[in-house]
């Protein structure tokens, strides 16, 4: 938070204004803020095992899959703006779809290469997330959710080893992968029904978020974009 407020201090003194806006240009890629986790049991990261997969213990493993179980109903937290949808399903690496791979920069997750010796830089890099988001209650579903595929043992699903984004539906559908909600009108009505985020917000914060998004989708839905305007008004 204090990194953007000074970015766009500095920006107006330059007679510009910096924005973190999600995806302010549609033929670029947007902007994301790839958020990589770890967890320490002391000095020891319990994400990390020698030998195992990748080099992740199974607290590990069960982290990621608590994000990819969870990672549609936390979205709209985690993706808060009508424009949010537009970077994740706009193309320019970012990703619309869950799943995890090992340096795969296509999917949600992405495991970066572990380098020997280095054992405590053993992370995830979860990739959905955008600059424009919430910081204190996106890191907060993030732990919530990887801490619930820790505590219930949850089981990490098969990498993504192919560009997520070049597979057909079908091939994605065989695959297993289901894809991220593709607007903020569906990532709300996934986290009204989602008792994790209920119960990591708290009643009163879950209630004005949810109020402040559906209203949000409510005005967004009503107005005529340049899109319609350019394309429908010469034809119809």
């Amino acid at each position: 938070m204090t990194f953007r407020t000074v970015i766009k201090e500095v920006a107006l003194t330059q007679g510009m204004f910096a924005s973190f806006m999600p995806k302010p240009l549609s033929e670029h890629p947007g902007s994301g803020m790839h958020t990589h986790l770890s967890l320490f049991e002391g000095d020891s990261n319990a994400f990390h095992e020698p030998g195992g997969p990748y080099q992740l213990s199974k607290v590990g493993r069960g982290f990621i899959a608590g994000l990819l179980r969870h990672g549609a109903e936390i979205a709209a937290v985690t993706n808060q703006w009508v424009n949010s949808y537009k970077r994740l399903w706009g193309g320019g690496e970012a990703p619309a779809h869950v799943c995890w791979g090992h340096n795969n920069r296509s999917a949600m997750i992405r495991v970066p290469m572990y380098k020997p010796q280095k054992g405590n830089s053993t992370r995830v890099e979860v990739r959905t997330l955008d600059p424009a988001c919430n910081p204190y209650l996106a890191f907060a579903v993030l732990l919530a959710a990887g801490l619930k595929g820790v505590e219930e043992g949850y089981a990490l699903p098969p990498e993504a080893e192919d560009d997520v984004w070049s597979l057909t539906n079908t091939e994605r559908k065989a695959l297993g992968i289901e894809a991220l909600p593709s607007s903020l009108a569906e990532a709300v009505a996934l986290m009204e029904s989602s008792e994790l985020v209920a119960e990591t917000l708290g009643e009163h914060v879950y209630d004005y978020f949810l109020r402040n998004k559906r209203a949000e989708w409510a005005e967004y839905r009503s107005r005529v974009t340049p899109f319609e305007l350019e394309r429908l008004l010469p034809m119809l």
